[in-house]
């Protein structure tokens, strides 16, 4: 994608190359990194759903999953009002978990940290009260909200683990505060634990300061698969994951076992 002066956008080209699946009810996409989901101010080809209105004549745009701007893959968007509200009842993030029913996600992490067993979080999450981030959650036993997150190693090497990671539910940001609770954050996170980070990012971008104290220039966290309704789709990890990945000596290829399916 091209970076301009405000951030990054697509182009019409890319855009036809990030479809997974173009059906009658559902378009999904293989979001790349740093390109944000919602509309912004700086016009068309600016956000996937901007693209995506530009690309495919889509107006209004029914986002049925998203994604922070610097995760990656599966996308789904509803081609009409009745698709989105029929899936959005599957995936709705205040529901009480039920495996059988709710959307099922599946994410590929890089973890910060040697994680060595599956574990599963259930640390309540709530907005956070401290900070400069007015999104930013934390896990607080008293105000937060029932959370639930799963984290299942499937390789661990010099530092880091690979892992597949399953949302029961869709709070803001789970993942990533989850993670870092644990004391593995998501390799490259800017904000959980250590908001300066991100603070320094908004301030002065991506350069040298930020690298020295960060292996890659995004969250290593990517959508690897989400099923509804017996429907599964699936987006392949990113070049720049797998070369982050073959960097650090775990396999681009790894075997995800059936519990994660």
């Amino acid at each position: 994608m091209p970076k301009t002066e405000w951030g990054w956008r697509a182009t019409p080209e890319e855009l036809a190359g990030w479809v997974i699946d173009d059906s009658e009810d559902i378009l999904a996409v293989n979001k790349p990194a740093h390109l944000v989901c919602h509309p912004t101010k700086q016009g068309p080809w600016s956000s996937l759903s901007s693209a995506v209105r530009e690309g495919f004549g889509l107006d209004p745009i029914h986002l049925i999953s998203r994604l922070d701007r610097e995760t990656s893959g599966v996308v789904l968007i509803g081609r009409t009002r009745e698709a989105a509200a029929l899936f959005r009842v599957q995936g709705h993030r205040n529901r009480p978990v039920d495996i059988e029913s709710l959307m099922r996600k599946t994410y590929l992490a890089v973890l910060a940290g040697e994680l060595r067993e599956p574990v599963t979080v259930l640390q309540p999450l709530a907005l956070s009260e401290s900070g400069e981030f007015r999104n930013k959650q934390e896990v607080n036993l008293e105000r937060g909200q029932a959370c639930e997150t799963v984290f299942e190693p499937l390789a661990v090497h010099g530092g880091y683990t690979l892992a597949a990671v399953q949302p029961k539910t869709g709070r803001m940001h789970q993942i990533r505060v989850h993670a870092a609770w644990l004391g593995t954050p998501v390799a490259g996170d800017k904000l959980y634990p250590d908001e300066s980070l991100q603070l320094a990012f908004l301030r002065d971008g991506w350069g040298p300061a930020l690298a020295e104290r960060l292996p890659l220039d995004r969250q290593a966290l990517h959508a690897w698969r989400i099923t509804v309704h017996g429907r599964s789709w699936e987006a392949p990890l990113p070049e720049d994951l797998r070369t982050f990945i073959s960097s650090v000596g775990l396999p681009v290829s790894p075997q995800i076992p059936s519990s994660s399916l």
